[in-house]
């Protein structure tokens, strides 16, 4: 089992920057593969950022590449979405996910969920 808990989010506007955190709590953190997932009212949930379980590589979707950076430290169980030059379009709740195989960009092919974290930016 991993349990996650985001937190970071708020209202910025554009062009700011904000860090969102996942903290996970489980026996076998290291084993998982980790994805940050957006929603916005009225669409379906994408795929951001995914990180494997060495935070060795990364995966983006293209329109946040260059901005987003995804990152590890399994050391403190925690996973993190550095979200800088923020656009009006990257308003939505994040949510960050946990699988242990399967397709990074794919929501069904993940074990487990946080609540999601709400992130407004203002035009």
């Amino acid at each position: 089992q991993v349990q996650l808990v985001e937190s970071g989010g708020g209202l910025v506007q554009a062009g700011g920057s904000l860090r969102l955190s996942c903290a996970a709590s489980g026996r076998t953190f290291s084993n998982y593969v980790m994805g940050w997932f957006r929603q916005a009212p009225g669409k379906e949930r994408e795929f951001v950022a995914g990180l494997s379980r060495s935070g060795s590589m990364t995966h983006y979707t293209d329109s946040v590449k260059g901005r987003f950076t995804i990152s590890r430290d399994n050391a403190k169980n925690t996973v993190y979405l550095q979200m800088n030059s923020l656009k009006p379009e990257d308003t939505a709740l994040y949510y960050c996910a946990a699988e242990r195989e399967g397709r990074w960009t794919v929501p069904d092919d993940y074990n487990y969920w946080g609540q999601g974290t709400q992130v407004t930016v203002s035009s």
